[in-house]
């Protein structure tokens, strides 16, 4: 194997083609220096992904890992309607495996990156005996007050989500399109009131924007929209039990009032499934109606790190 020091891999980085160059000052000094767009707010957000926990090898390869942390980056700044604009990442980077292994990692990041319009402004590396850790920064922007919580829903709104759920720890998780265009496209159409990405999956996500909203909501168990990559062979609470709980899917859940979510149900300015799922409610938690019109709790079954 030969060797390899962080600074050869810095240069690498630094000579690729399609490298935007955008910020003041990028890779190369002490901090990079960034130019936002005028009379903007900063959305800032970081994830560190690691080998074991958010991937393994296979099913993934170094150029999908790399692509899952910037991509989980991407959708926290789409889950806020803003567009990203820098990103920094550092790797800890595992000495068994080369410097092929590591500009692998790299070209992943960089290629999302690119199709995003999302400068590599730095970062760090190290080299270790143990698994890839990979820690992506983010720097997005939003027109100024314009960047949606998770605080804005109010009783009598519309719960929407994009895309389909369930199923995305088969492969979909490493593969997954943030929905940065999708934001865009929804902002320019109706009013968001609040929006989260679903990362931990719906049952959890949605209890987030309830907590923050001070309010509750009813769902309805046969709009929630399952994805294909749930097995066919599960039984009908099964399969939906998946949609609610797999998390990773990494599609919008958003509220808008009932007016504008009619407008969307009636004519869906996106490319992809977009399925009014429920409403908000005055009080607390949410409930899951089945099709014989009962109610049920929906408890908050999604994944949770345990420390």
């Amino acid at each position: 194997m030969t060797a390899f020091h962080e600074f050869e891999l810095i240069e690498w980085i630094r000579s690729q083609k399609g490298m935007s160059h955008t910020n003041l000052l990028g890779i190369g000094d002490d901090t990079a220096i960034l130019q936002p767009p005028a009379h903007s707010e900063l959305l800032l957000a970081t994830d560190m992904l690691m080998e074991g926990a958010h991937f393994t090898f296979p099913p993934a390869t170094p150029e999908l890992a790399g692509r899952k942390a910037l991509a989980v980056n991407l959708s926290d700044i789409a889950a806020m309607g803003g567009s990203p604009h820098s990103a920094l990442v550092s790797l800890a980077l595992p000495r068994s495996r080369g410097s092929e292994f590591a500009k692998s990692v790299m070209q992943g990041i960089m290629e999302l990156a690119a199709e995003f319009q999302t400068q590599l402004a730095g970062g760090d590396t190290n080299s270790w005996n143990g698994p890839l850790v990979i820690n992506v920064a983010i720097i997005g922007t939003a027109d100024q007050s314009h960047s949606i919580k998770r605080s804005g829903a109010r009783p009598g709104d519309w719960i929407f989500v994009t895309g389909a759920l369930g199923g995305s720890l088969e492969s979909h998780h490493l593969t997954f399109q943030p929905r940065v265009r999708e934001a865009v496209a929804l902002m320019e159409t109706v009013t968001i009131k609040s929006m989260i990405d679903v990362s931990d999956g719906l049952a959890s996500d949605l209890q987030h924007i309830l907590v923050e909203s001070d309010v509750g909501a009813v769902i309805q168990s046969k709009q929630i929209p399952i994805s294909p990559r749930v097995s066919s062979e599960l039984t009908d609470a099964e399969r939906l039990q998946k949609a609610l709980s797999d998390g990773e899917d990494f599609e919008l859940l958003f509220t808008v009032s009932a007016e504008q979510g009619q407008r969307l149900r009636d004519q869906n300015p996106l490319s992809i499934p977009l399925t009014h799922i429920g409403e908000i409610t005055a009080g607390q938690g949410a409930l899951l109606q089945q099709t014989d019109g009962s109610t049920t709790l929906l408890e908050n079954t999604g994944w949770k790190h345990q420390l």
